[in-house]
């Protein structure tokens, strides 16, 4: 794998990038509560202003670009480097927003789901139906967290449901190539689950270690991932700051170290798909370097 490439910085935690045709990457800010334009050669525009905590993203069938909000954290500054912590005293709840790229406009698609509340929406995938799963990680308070679960959500804004609930701390979301495996990241656990898909929005419910394709003993953490053309799942990991490549039989795991303890999130573009745009929080970094393998097309992406 080639050296990496700083493609920007000064990010304000970076996460959620997505490689735009034109070479762009959309990412958001989520200190900052801002969906994110970078350009080669640094320069970064603001998008569009959502406030609380915009966290994974995607585009969606009508081209607007599909963002998590977790609704905010509490930030707490490290030797001038902020972390986000437990939810805040302005916490702003969590939602699904769409926004139109040409224009900025922000609409809010769900807040709730069957009378419950999205606590925390984290990340989430499209599917080759125009639906799409997101996860929702909750908050943590002092003395108490959520319980984690994941959604699926039609893009018009007329239909959500609860696919899994009781996760732990559910974050990074994608699809086999195949569509026939959901796999969700859990953070704390270090966990990476693969649920099969036997209907849009619908997975069969697993209580057995054959629901968990890999796991680490080390102490790190997951967090979101994409997905490459032959089927691994590539897992950004914080702590141990790189990507976690497990392939689809959780078989012979690897490490590929990035010089961040918080490497957040993976997507891929460029030509072929060989290029890997990785988010750096720590650093409030976007860098880029050539992949090993093509990254998986996604869909209502258009190259």
């Amino acid at each position: 794998m080639s050296r990496f490439t700083e493609i920007a910085s000064g990010l304000q935690f970076p996460e959620g990038p997505v490689a735009m045709p034109d070479g762009s990457v959309l990412l958001v800010e989520i200190r900052r509560g801002t969906l994110s334009r970078a350009w080669p050669g640094g320069r970064v525009e603001v998008v569009a202003e959502l406030g609380g905590g915009p966290n994974g993203a995607a585009i969606g069938p009508d081209g607007r670009c599909y963002v998590c909000n977790n609704g905010g954290f509490a930030w707490t500054e490290y030797n001038g480097v902020w972390i986000p912590g437990d939810q805040p005293a302005d916490y702003s709840g969590g939602r699904i927003e769409a926004v139109d790229l040409a224009t900025g406009a922000v609409e809010t698609l769900y807040t709730h789901c069957d009378g419950v509340p999205l606590k925390g929406p984290n990340d989430l995938v499209f599917d080759r139906h125009g639906g799409f799963y997101f996860t929702d990680l909750g908050k943590t308070r002092p003395r108490d967290m959520d319980r984690g679960a994941v959604y699926y959500a039609k893009a018009d804004g007329s239909f959500i449901r609860e696919v899994l609930h009781g996760c732990t701390t559910p974050n990074g979301v994608g699809l086999s190539p195949a569509e026939d495996r959901l796999y969700v990241a859990e953070t704390t656990t270090a966990r990476l689950m693969a649920y099969r898909i036997t209907a849009p929005g619908e997975v069969e419910h697993v209580m057995g270690p054959e629901a968990m394709l890999a796991g680490s003993a080390n102490y790190q953490f997951f967090d979101s991932l994409a997905v490459d053309a032959a089927g691994n799942v590539c897992v950004a990991t914080i702590l141990n700051g790189g990507i976690t490549i497990v392939p689809p039989d959780g078989r012979g795991v690897r490490h590929v170290p990035v010089d961040d303890p918080m490497t957040t999130n993976i997507c891929f573009g460029g030509r072929d798909l060989r290029t890997a745009y990785i988010t750096c929080s720590f650093g409030g970094r976007l860098l880029a370097c050539e992949w090993e393998r093509p990254g998986l097309a996604l869909n209502f992406l258009n190259r």
